[in-house]
């Protein structure tokens, strides 16, 4: 597994394979490989048991995703200032240090529980988990989850959501689908963020960003928006309310969603690396 950024053992699921844990000895020769499946199989498990947790009390959960900076707690502020009251939300903050991002939240009423990964740059279905014993889901319509900033392994790992929402900020390129095809076919809804700069950067265009999401054969919806300014928000208050409307639909008929995961890229990105690095992440409520 990779030792570079931690990616797959985390302080969540060390257990697994600390001595005595489920994952603790492998067949001979194919430690990394066996442990890297046990830790997603074990994570999907988990993600299982969150979903279970969403579902149960009618909880819709939604994972952003992106590189840093592309604007996802611009938009969760917009998108709180947008909504009022007219849904009951929170958040689950991912980042490497600091509460920055969850002060953010708070201070728009939003009730927002952080988790800090250390070196880990995604999170995964444990930490979830964990954050979840510090939240009342039962008076909340939407969840989110705003992942680590980075285009590479979030999208490989479920945490028990119902869909992803990919940012893309007009400021990173419009090639970016094209560069990281498993962010981007793990997309429901791709949104182009911080457009209000479009008219200073000629160089990206949004169009050929969707084109390049077509080529990976993913049929997401694409909005364009500016936080900042509130261009473009109704249609994205329209997609969550839609959203949230199938997901009550789905609940009451026993159903459920799973978003469109890439566990092989988690694999790609482990694959040749041995497992000794313990990143620690820790919940704040």
């Amino acid at each position: 597994m990779c030792d570079t950024c931690g990616c797959n053992l985390t302080h969540g699921n060390a257990h697994l394979v600390q001595s005595g844990g489920r994952l603790a000895t492998t067949d001979d020769g194919r430690a990394a490989v066996s442990v890297l499946d046990g830790l997603l199989a074990e994570n999907d498990h988990q993600a299982a048991h969150n979903r279970e947790h969403f579902d149960a009390n009618g909880v819709l959960a939604i994972n952003l995703m992106s590189s840093p900076g592309s604007g996802k707690t611009a938009l969760l502020e917009a998108t709180a200032r947008a909504l009022g009251g007219e849904v009951r939300m929170a958040v689950i903050e991912g980042d490497l240090e600091t509460e920055n991002d969850a002060r953010r939240i708070r201070e728009q009423g939003i009730p927002a529980v952080q988790i800090t990964t250390g070196t880990a740059c995604h999170l995964d279905a444990h930490m979830v988990h964990q954050a979840l014993h510090h939240m009342d889901l039962s008076g909340l319509d939407i969840v989110f989850i705003e992942n680590v900033g980075n285009l590479v392994c979030p999208a490989s790992f479920d945490l028990g959501h119902h869909r992803n929402v990919t940012l893309l900020s007009v400021t990173e390129g419009d090639d970016k689908p094209a560069k990281y095809p498993v962010m981007f076919r793990a997309a429901d809804l791709m949104l182009v963020t911080k457009c209000d700069l479009l008219a200073v950067l000629d160089d990206f265009d949004p169009r050929a960003a969707e084109q390049r999401l077509r080529q990976l054969a993913n049929p997401a919806p694409v909005l364009d928006m500016a936080a900042k300014n509130g261009d473009g928000i109704d249609a994205w208050l329209d997609w969550l309310r839609a959203e949230l409307a199938a997901q009550r639909a789905r609940v009451a008929q026993g159903q459920t969603a799973r978003p469109a995961m890439q566990p092989d890229g988690a694999r790609l990105h482990a694959h040749g690396h041995d497992h000794d690095h313990h990143p620690h992440d820790h919940v704040h409520p």
